[in-house]
């Protein structure tokens, strides 16, 4: 790397893509481009009549709530990408990937919200869905943990000190384990155990994509991290180690009062403690990802969810993905002269 140029982290706006100075980040933004998907392609007839025919009140609210947070989530997650990270991660290429990953967190918007008119009949429960962070306590409580890291973020105009930077990873490391990788995740199980019972075909087809574009978000996020912490490891202290366990801790605490919500019905096959133990699982996960020791010992108690491989998600472009790739034409060469 030119010496001359800047760290992923140094203020400023640096615009020069030549010499590249983070190929891996482009290459994402390629295999991004290559796997693009319309809402317009799911077929969603045969959950419309599951969901008036077939499925209990439990189920219901369990979807009601499920796809309340997802189209909230999402936002969230838009938000702080623009708030927080485009602002300071400074290398043209990264910046392309967020872009990218800006278009994706909208498709994902515009999903859950064709959802929720299509599935949520009454208007007043349809209502109470999108307005889900201000009349939800489980959704809300959520929203909160999410606000907090992007407000310590929203007030910094410039990275230009090692605190500063420290709470740029803390976000970060918010945003990729916590909410997209654990907050997501779990609604994804939801999903996945609806899809094991033969339910919702055209949420689970959805589903399938949202969850190969959140964890190529997460291996995004993670792979800035570890960027970061080749260029500047004094910031991954044992202080920024304890306070990451903190924050996830207190992650699956906000999904565990969700579960206690969205299967408040009874829903048959599908317990707190099941989901609970998963959500350790997958804590322990976001914990090796990091660097730092599993907390919980949890296997996963779903088979269901085995389908999705959670533990591979950090070598996710290094597999061959599948379904709905779109070609494109073109090849970058990374040691071409300036």
């Amino acid at each position: 790397m030119n010496a001359s140029r800047p760290a992923l982290l140094d203020p400023g706006f640096d615009l020069t893509l030549r010499p590249m100075r983070y190929p891996r980040f482009y290459d994402m933004y390629r295999a991004a481009i290559r796997n693009t998907w319309t809402v317009e392609e799911i077929d969603f007839q045969i959950d419309l009549g599951q969901l008036q025919g077939r499925m209990t009140p439990a189920e219901r609210h369990l979807i009601e709530r499920l796809v309340a947070f997802f189209a909230t989530g999402d936002s969230i997650v838009s938000n702080n990408l623009v708030i927080s990270l485009y602002r300071h991660i400074n290398a043209p290429e990264a910046r392309m990937y967020l872009s990218r990953q800006l278009y994706e967190e909208a498709l994902h918007i515009q999903f859950y919200l064709t959802l929720l008119d299509n599935c949520v009949p009454d208007p007043g429960r349809r209502a109470q869905a999108f307005a889900a962070v201000e009349n939800i306590p489980s959704i809300r409580r959520k929203a909160q943990f999410c606000q907090r890291w992007t407000d310590e973020m929203f007030a910094i105009g410039r990275i230009d000190s090692a605190a500063d930077r420290r709470r740029f990873l803390l976000n970060l490391t918010c945003f990729a384990s916590c909410i997209e990788g654990l907050f997501f995740f779990g609604a994804f199980a939801y999903v996945y155990f609806l899809r094991s019972r033969g339910l919702l075909p055209g949420l689970a087809a959805g589903t399938n994509w949202v969850f190969r574009d959140e964890s190529a978000h997460m291996a995004f996020a993670f792979a800035v991290i570890d960027t970061v912490r080749s260029e500047e490891p004094e910031l991954f202290d044992a202080e920024w180690a304890a306070q990451v366990t903190s924050m996830i801790e207190e992650a699956v605490d906000c999904e565990t009062q969700f579960a206690d919500d969205v299967l408040s019905g009874g829903v048959v096959g599908l317990t707190r403690r099941e989901m609970r133990q998963y959500l350790e699982y997958v804590a322990d996960q976001r914990f090796t990802m990091l660097g730092l020791p599993a907390r919980y010992g949890a296997r996963n108690p779903f088979p269901f969810m085995e389908l999705q491989d959670v533990q591979e998600l950090a070598n996710f472009f290094e597999r061959r993905v599948s379904a709905y790739q779109v070609a494109v034409q073109g090849e970058v060469c990374f040691d071409a002269a300036f």
